[in-house]
Order: C-alpha cells, then sequence, then structure tokens
C-alpha cells in the first residue's frame, strides 16, 4: 500500500512537472515571436521618421499611425499575456486602465486601414486631383479624428463601467486574470461593446470592399494606369486580409472559454498560446512585413536600419569586453 501511494505520488509529480516544461516552452515559442515582431515594428516606426519623404507623404504618415496603435496594442496584450502565465491578477483600477488603453488603440487599425484604402483609391481613380484631396493638412486632420473617434469609445465605456457598484465588492483586487471580458462587469456594457466593435468592422469592411471594387473598375479604363491600378489592387486586397485578422482577434477569449468547457487544461493552454501568436500578434505585425517587403522606398532604408541594429547589439558586447581589457 505504501508503494503504491509512492508510485501514485511520483506519478503526479512528473505529470505537473511535465505540464510545466511543456507551459514554459509553449510560453517561449509566444514570447520569442512577440519580441521579433516589437524590434521590427520598432525599427520601421524609426525608419518612417528617418527621412523627410516619409513625414511629408500621406501615405507613410497613414501608415506610421497605424504601426505605432498596432504597436502600442501588441506591447499591452503580451504584458497582459506574461501577468496571465505568471498567475498574477491585478486590481480593478489598474486593469481598467491597460484595458481602456487596448480599447482605444485597438479601434485605431482598422479605421487607419479605411482612411489608406481611400487613398489608394483617390489615387487611382482621380489621379489629378490626388495631390489637391490627399494632403499633409488633410492627412492630419484625418489622424485626429480617428483618434477622437476612438476616445469617445474609451469615455463611453468608462462611464458605463462607473454604473457597476465597486463600493459592494469586499475588496477591488481581481479574482481572474486581467482580460477584456473581465472589465465588462454589466448587460449595457456587454452590449455596447458588442454593437460597436461590430459596427466599426462592418463598416471599415464595406469601405475597404467598395475601394477595392472601385480599383478594379478603374483599372479596365484605357486612361487608367495599369501598372499602378493592380499594385493598389493587391495592397487594399492585403488591408481586406488585414482587417479580417483583426476582426479573428474579437473571437479569441470567447473561443477559449467554450473550448475550456470540454477540452483538458494543458490542452486549453497550448491552444490558447498558438491562437495569441496566430490572431494577436501576428496581424498587428502585418503592415511591417508588407510594407517592408513589397515598398521599393522603405525597402533600402529598412533593411539598412535593420542590419544597423542588429550589428549594434552584436557587437556591443565585444566593446564591453574591450573596455574591460584595456581598462
Amino acid at each position: 500500500m505504501p508503494y503504491a501511494n509512492h508510485s501514485q505520488t511520483n506519478f503526479t509529480i512528473g505529470q505537473q512537472y511535465q505540464e510545466l516544461l511543456g507551459l514554459v516552452l509553449f510560453s517561449i515559442l509566444s514570447v520569442v515571436p512577440c519580441c521579433v515582431f516589437l524590434f521590427i515594428n520598432g525599427t520601421m516606426l524609426f525608419t518612417l521618421r528617418s527621412k523627410t519623404v516619409f513625414r511629408e507623404t500621406s501615405r507613410y504618415v497613414l501608415l506610421f499611425n497605424l504601426l505605432f496603435a498596432d504597436t502600442v496594442l501588441l506591447v499591452q496584450s503580451q504584458l497582459l499575456y506574461i501577468l496571465a502565465a505568471c498567475r498574477i491578477t491585478l486590481t480593478y483600477p489598474v486593469c481598467g486602465v491597460l484595458i481602456m488603453l487596448a480599447n482605444l488603440t485597438y479601434v485605431i487599425s482598422p479605421l487607419t486601414l479605411v482612411v489608406m484604402c481611400l487613398e489608394r483609391y483617390v489615387a487611382v481613380c482621380y489621379p489629378l486631383r490626388h495631390a489637391a484631396i490627399i494632403t499633409i493638412r488633410n492627412t492630419g486632420m484625418a489622424i485626429i479624428v480617428i483618434w477622437a473617434f476612438s476616445s469617445l469609445n474609451v469615455l463611453i465605456q468608462v462611464l458605463l463601467l462607473l454604473d457597476f457598484p465597486f463600493e459592494d465588492l469586499q475588496s477591488l483586487q481581481m479574482r481572474h486574470f486581467c482580460g477584456k471580458e473581465s472589465m465588462l462587469l454589466n448587460l449595457m456594457s456587454d452590449l455596447y461593446d458588442k454593437a460597436y466593435t461590430g459596427f466599426v468592422f462592418v463598416s471599415a469592411s464595406v469601405a475597404v470592399t467598395c475601394s477595392y471594387v472601385g480599383v478594379i473598375v478603374a483599372a479596365r479604363s484605357a486612361s487608367t494606369n495599369k501598372t499602378s491600378a493592380q499594385k493598389a489592387r493587391k495592397t487594399l486586397l492585403l488591408h481586406l486580409v488585414q482587417l479580417g485578422l483583426s476582426l479573428s482577434s474579437t473571437i479569441h477569449n470567447p473561443l477559449l472559454m467554450a473550448m475550456s468547457k470540454v477540452l483538458d487544461r494543458i490542452i486549453v493552454v497550448r491552444i490558447q498560446i498558438v491562437l495569441y501568436v496566430c490572431i494577436i500578434i501576428f496581424p498587428r505585425c502585418l503592415s511591417s512585413l508588407i510594407y517592408g517587403i513589397r515598398d521599393q522606398t522603405i525597402r533600402p532604408i529598412l533593411r539598412d536600419n535593420l542590419c544597423c541594429h542588429s550589428l549594434c547589439v552584436a557587437v556591443a558586447p565585444v566593446k564591453a569586453k574591450i573596455c574591460i581589457i584595456t581598462s
């Protein structure tokens, strides 16, 4: 009997060790890509501010706005993921600030994609009026409207959140990990969040699709630059894919909740990490990959910056050793 209990204990410890090892390996597989993409996004942001041509071209100004919002959201998502992986719970005020920051930047991406698609539509369908319509001033106004619209959404969510009776809680310490669903504390907040998200993505999808169809129709015209129209069509199609991937991130948590009811916990954790990389991290880095590879103006400068930064990181330890030896 004691031998049986000892064997059962060893089996339980071995199983727990195996689960822990698997969790660590899968966590590394999620953290490393995030760090790589953050490095690429950061270098891309630096590239877009390093040359005058990027600062004075509407398309690149919009790209900078898109990348900035995606990078902030990526950092915030990774922070919440690390806190959850370490089983650290937050207080409602701290979690609320993080979630509202995520809500602020989350909507920036689809709205900026819409403006970028409209800019390509004007460039192809109205080439003679493009310089007069798409100016730096008008682009700046569009960006201000995007951030104001997103900020209004956050303000409404905060007002709805204040209706929750926090004074009835025994403690402001959360029982569950910080997440978007954790801050939907009443029915009205949940309904508003679903309605707002649906409205934004349906409207954005319609706008991008109409721009795509308009470019296709314009490409058949004899007066249209075929090469420019073909390139714009591919760009709009990629933006539509980006929009679909961003929309897929809204089903991340509900899908995990549904799977947690029928699957084993360790399997759910592994699926969660895969989904996190595929529909949370990857869509936020797609803009850097699209423009870094396809854009002939950005590509050589981005390549030089990436190589320079990588070389500096590699050379820094060697310089430190040389300084130590010489001193």
